[in-house]
């Protein structure tokens, strides 16, 4: 945070009058860089994940502009267009400029896939300022003719690397065709692919490039292992560690749609309550399944990465990257839910030997190694890795004598304990779930689930 405050940057009085009711007194880094530069109507691309500010970093500066400019918007037309990949982030988007324009008589509208279009194309009928909406849905509407942008002078797409791994390109690219050349152009990116450095020369002019270093330093609020174990047996893994109750509010993350539902399904045959949530999910289905989650009615929320974006929930006590992703930037956007508020967290990254390269990855960019766990305690097996020498999984247990490789001493210092209790801590008397091991006797399925 900075000391600097809004009014300094050159935001209206009324707009900061606004920010301090929210208790929004100082601006974060990527507000104090991006706000003056897009006042004076520069083009800008910023490198910042979400949770950095970036909504309110483009937000405050349009509001500000189409109050000043008195235009309006003729039927079908929309001033403003905010381009962002998922449902929930366009929603929370819309509610975000709801938040900060309150009072300023603009109107706007959010429209996304997934829904009836109906309501959509009446809020569209008599034109609107701001306009936020996901590529596919506002293409369809302007194909139908119900959006027209023709006169639109501010563009902004938002996390446009996710609607590019969507496949969205060729769909924003006819979204851009269909504006005036002459606009104020915005772009905003977690990471800076050469797909994104292409985009980003084909529709910025002269801008300001703003960056913001990843939320690294969340990292070290939170307590990161990893459990290196043979991608068919995830899910056993995954349901052995869900028997201890202290992981009372888990977010899974895979990296495909059919995982996630295989993962979910397996989950609730074993009664544990979970739902989940993935692209493929009706609108109406997603905001079920979250609303479960957040009353306690799901204790496990199964997402991919691009689903889970513009979610916010609080009180996650644990994050399970039951596949890691293949970008490191994605990790810490996601163990980052468990580190909400200045608070710490428990993260536990599953990891076959197909995904050690993602591994690699995501200790270069956080700088420090995911402390490994002893599996034994739950599968009978240890992968034990070396440093760049993948290494065939160890049996555990003497003559038979059971999984312990400690020779049946409970008490043996320097064994990982379960996963609950304080974040942080680790270490505990024994390696056992405190009294609760009744494992032996329960089957669990170990077929491979997709993506695993």
């Amino acid at each position: 945070m900075t000391t600097v405050t809004f009014a300094d940057l050159g935001i209206a009085e009324p707009l900061c009058r606004t920010l301090a009711d929210q208790n929004y007194i100082h601006p974060t880094p990527i507000q104090a860089q991006s706000i003056p530069a897009l006042l004076e109507g520069r083009d800008l691309l910023g490198l910042a994940q979400t949770g950095t500010g970036k909504t309110a970093a483009f937000a405050l500066p349009i509001l500000q502009k189409l109050t000043a400019d008195r235009a309006k918007a003729g039927p079908k037309e929309a001033r403003a267009v905010i381009l962002a990949p998922t449902r929930e982030l366009a929603m929370q988007i819309s509610k975000s400029f709801e938040t900060y324009g309150k009072g300023s008589r603009l109107r706007q509208a959010v429209v996304f896939g997934g829904v009836n279009q109906f309501r959509q194309v009446r809020a569209m009928s008599g034109g609107v300022d701001i306009l936020v909406a996901t590529p596919g849905r506002l293409l369809d509407l302007m194909n139908q003719k119900h959006v027209n942008l023709g006169r639109t002078s501010i563009l902004v797409l938002d996390e446009a690397d996710r609607m590019l791994d969507m496949g969205f390109v060729r769909d924003v690219r006819k979204i851009i065709a269909a504006m005036p050349k002459q606009r104020h152009s915005l772009l905003f990116s977690a990471t800076m692919p050469k797909s994104i450095e292409h985009l980003a020369d084909e529709i910025l002019n002269d801008p300001v490039r703003v960056e913001v270093t990843p939320e690294v330093v969340t990292v070290d609020r939170i307590d990161q292992r990893v459990m290196h174990v043979d991608g068919k047996r995830k899910r056993e893994l995954l349901a052995k560690l869900l028997e201890d109750t202290d992981l009372s509010r888990v977010i899974v993350f895979t990296r495909t749609k059919h995982c996630a539902n295989r993962v979910s399904e397996q989950l609730e045959k074993s009664g544990v309550p979970s739902e989940a949530i993935h692209g493929n999910k009706s609108q109406g289905a997603r905001q079920r399944a979250l609303d479960n989650f957040r009353n306690g009615k799901a204790r496990i929320l199964v997402a991919t990465d691009i689903a889970a974006r513009g979610i916010d929930v609080t009180g996650i006590t644990h994050v399970i990257n039951y596949e890691l992703p293949n970008e490191p930037e994605s990790y810490v956007h996601r163990i980052g839910r468990t580190a909400r508020a200045g608070k710490s967290g428990i993260a536990l990254s599953f990891c076959d030997s197909a995904e050690r390269a993602h591994l690699k990855s995501i200790e270069r960019l956080t700088k420090r190694a995911l402390t490994p766990v002893d599996t034994t305690e739950w599968l009978g097996e240890q992968i034990v890795v070396p440093a760049g020498e993948p290494v065939a999984p160890k049996r555990q247990g003497r003559n038979g004598g059971g999984p312990r490789n400690d020779g049946g001493n409970r008490n043996q210092p320097g064994k990982q304990r379960r996963f609950g209790g304080k974040p942080g801590g680790g270490q505990a008397r024994g390696n056992g779930p405190r009294g609760d091991r009744k494992q032996g006797g329960q089957k669990q399925s170990r077929r491979q689930s997709a993506g695993a």
